[in-house]
Formats: C-alpha cells, sequence, structure tokens
C-alpha cells in the first residue's frame, strides 16, 4: 500500500534529519544531506510509531519526526520547544527548537528514547515519573507567553465526541462530567498560571535517553503549560481509585512525588482533597474516549473501559464539592 502524502514525505524527512546529525546512521546510507532524502525508504530501518489524524510518528535510527495536530498553534508550539530545550534534565529536548511546515502540518524533530516497556509493568518507572514531574511542577517558567496546558481542553473535546456517540453509557460519563467546576471542562480559565505542567502525564510519555538505558524523560510537549499541578497526577489517581492500578504503584507514585517537593498535594495527610477534581475529569474523559473507540470499532466495552463507566456512574451521584473523596 502506497503511504499518504504527509507520511511519505515524513519519512524522507527523518532520514534526511537522521544522516545530518551522525555518520553511523545504521542503514549505511552515504553521509550526504543533500541526497540522502532520496534512497528508497523501503530499504532502510524507518518505523512508523503513531500514524493518526492528530499526530503521525516516524524514526530512523536514532532520529523521530512528528506531524502534530492539523490545529496546532505554532506559536503555543514554538513556545513549548523553547521550555523543553531549557529543561533537558526534565524534558526530552527537540533536535531543533522550532517547528517546521509539511502539508498543512507541524514537524518536530527529536532525538529517540527508548520507551516503557508495557510488557514488564513491575518496571514500570513511577518513582522517576513522580519525580520528574515534582521537578517540572517546582521550575520557575522563564518562557515568556507560555500558554495554560491543555488537559481540561482534551477532556473537553472528548466529551464532545462522545455526545455525538450513541451508546447507554454515555449517560452516566455525561452525569459524571456535569458535576466538574467549569474550569475542569475548560469552560473558564485555569485556577493557576504560575506552575509549569505537562497536561498529559502517562507512562507513554517517558523514554529513556540516551537510548537504551539512559535517564528517565519526559515527552510530548503538545499540552505543556500553567495550570494546576494536580492535573498531572490526575491519571494514576484516577486509575487507582477505579481499581486499574494498584495500592503499591500508587504509593510508590505518590511517595515519590512528595519526597521530591511536589506541590500538587500536600506534603503529609489526605491528598484527594487536591485530586479530587482532575482524577473525575480524567476519570471521564478516558471512559469517553473508551466508549467512542469501541462504538467505531462495533465492539462491547472491556473490562477496564466498563470499570471506568462504572466509576463515572458512581461520580455523577456525589458532586466533588460534597466529598474530599473520590469514591471508590
Amino acid at each position: 500500500m502506497t503511504p499518504h502524502p504527509l507520511l511519505a514525505e515524513l519519512t524522507t524527512r527523518v532520514r534526511a534529519k537522521a544522516h545530518a546529525t551522525t555518520t553511523a546512521c545504521p542503514c549505511g546510507a552515504p553521509d550526504t544531506t543533500g541526497e540522502t532524502g532520496a534512497t528508497n525508504i523501503q530499504d532502510t530501518p524507518t518505523t512508523t510509531l503513531t500514524d493518526r489524524p492528530d499526530a503521525t510518528v516516524v524514526r530512523h535510527a536514532h532520529t523521530v519526526a512528528k506531524a502534530h495536530a492539523p490545529d496546532t498553534d505554532p506559536t503555543h508550539l514554538t513556545q513549548r520547544l523553547t521550555t523543553a530545550t531549557l529543561l533537558p534534565d526534565i524534558l526530552l529536548p527537540p533536535l531543533t527548537p522550532t517547528p517546521t511546515h509539511l502539508h498543512g502540518r507541524l514537524i518536530t524533530f527529536w532525538p529517540y528514547g527508548t520507551p516503557v516497556d508495557p510488557n514488564n509493568p513491575d518496571a514500570a518507572p513511577w518513582e522517576e515519573a513522580a519525580t520528574l514531574l515534582a521537578h517540572l511542577h517546582r521550575t520557575p517558567i522563564t518562557t515568556p507567553g507560555l500558554a495554560p496546558m491543555r488537559g481540561p481542553l482534551k477532556a473537553a473535546q472528548a466529551i464532545t465526541r462522545l455526545r455525538a456517540t450513541t451508546h447507554p453509557a454515555t449517560t452516566p460519563v455525561l452525569r459524571a462530567w456535569n458535576t466538574l467546576p467549569p474550569w475542569a471542562r475548560a469552560e473558564t480559565p485555569l485556577p493557576d498560571t504560575t506552575t509549569l505542567c505537562h497536561g498529559d502525564l502517562h507512562l507513554g510519555q517517558l523514554v529513556r535517553h540516551p537510548a537504551p538505558d539512559g535517564p528517565w524523560r519526559l515527552i510530548d510537549v503538545d499540552d505543556l503549560g500553567t495550570g494546576p499541578p494536580a492535573w498531572d497526577l490526575a491519571r494514576p489517581a484516577a486509575w487507582y481509585a477505579c481499581g486499574l492500578l494498584t495500592p503499591d504503584e500508587w504509593t510508590r507514585f505518590l511517595t515519590a512525588y512528595r519526597m521530591a517537593g511536589g506541590p500538587a498535594v500536600p506534603a503529609t495527610g489526605d491528598p484527594w482533597p487536591a485530586l479530587d477534581v482532575p482524577a473525575r475529569a480524567l476519570t471521564a474523559q478516558t471512559a469517553a474516549r473508551s466508549i467512542t473507540k469501541a462504538v467505531a470499532a462495533g465492539r462491547p466495552l472491556d473490562d477496564v473501559e466498563q470499570a471506568l463507566v462504572d466509576a463515572c456512574d458512581r461520580m455523577g451521584s456525589t458532586p466533588p464539592e460534597l466529598t474530599s473523596a473520590f469514591p471508590k
């Protein structure tokens, strides 16, 4: 099958970028930046890591190219790339601090890092993820005009797609969503404009760099910005509250965050007054995405997806302002 023009050209670009930054590319192509892009892509180790409407990512040797979502704001993305460049001990820095254009999309180039192994959950870097988050949250913002983090906006977009979906599980998810305060639904400004946040933290957002066993770094700056730091803890918190993350893993994550001085929760005591609203929002977002994917695939919800919907059903009967704990 012939790849679509964006994917084909992105593959060419990542090869050229890889050959411009190293003299020992494993594909054996000559070290000439003006000609390598014309080499037959079928004969080289170029891999498509992601190909979705909102992101296309390809890898050639030690270089990765990403085509960002079509509606990506170039000014905001440049601010986020600048921030990553300034924080190489926390965020994976881009190879180039400004995006370029390709087929109407913004593209960026990155060094390759080894991702978390999904088949080895016992080795999941919960402590490292929490420590990186704490350091990020404690870092003064030095990028002028840095936009708000996009977490609530992405959650609201997932809910918008859910509203256009016909499925019995939409009702409890929408009911839970409607109990959230306006800022968590992206209807009003965020309550914190001074803390640097990742905006979309999960284990897929960590890599080891240099590969294969360098230190862990956070990746994917598309949602980076200012906002309430509790949002970055919300996904693991939600999974724990839904019974999808073990108490041991949650305790490891929370303890490491606190030990690193993370400001999202109190240093001791009950963390849930700070985490409850973001955790509810992430539960509704994840449930909404699960339902729309299941409907698109013509399949029933699996056990994990049903657990998220069930949690939304419980949440919908208990608004956040009436409880300090996520209902479990």
